[in-house]
């Protein structure tokens, strides 16, 4: 099993929040790899992190870090608002929220946010397995009464 570098989780932090967390959409890159997609990007040397998207009310996308121009990490996800969820205002301020909970994101887990998160009458939770080197997770989004609003699967690890 490959171990991790370890600045990694740092590094994943980091971009982050300086990336759709920080910034939502402003950190798009303007011309992406993939047509149609969004694509965000940080560097900080020796390491560059990319996360490239498609879709927002349902999306699918994947997250990559290179160390000296060899990706060397990945994380792989997909989710979204529930379909029944049409009010623009609710949509809103469900990504609102998400972005407060992925700024929260630490080292010992730098996946997405950390494990709940609540705040304005909502609350998120993210059920994580593994390590950096080999993890799986699933983040909901719920009212406080537990209506359900949001679902995210993701996976992902070092790459050998």
């Amino acid at each position: 099993m490959p171990s991790a570098p370890h600045d990694l989780a740092a590094f994943l932090v980091e971009a982050k929040r300086r990336t759709y967390a920080g910034l939502d959409d402003d950190a798009t890159v303007a011309a992406p790899l993939l047509t149609g997609s969004k694509q965000l990007e940080h560097h900080a040397p020796p390491y560059a992190y990319r996360d490239i998207y498609f879709g927002m009310g349902f999306f699918v996308g994947q997250e990559t870090v290179s160390r000296d121009e060899r990706v060397i990490w990945s994380m792989s996800y997909s989710g979204g608002v529930r379909a029944e969820i049409t009010e623009r205002e609710i949509f809103l301020a469900i990504y609102k929220f998400l972005r407060q909970a992925l700024l929260r994101v630490g080292v010992e887990e730098p996946y997405r946010g950390p494990r709940l998160f609540e705040q304005d009458g909502m609350a998120d939770r993210n059920e994580i397995e593994g390590g950096i080197d080999r993890f799986h997770g699933v983040e909901t989004i719920a009212r406080q009464d537990g209506t359900p609003l949001y679902e995210l699967r993701y996976d992902g690890g070092l790459l050998r």
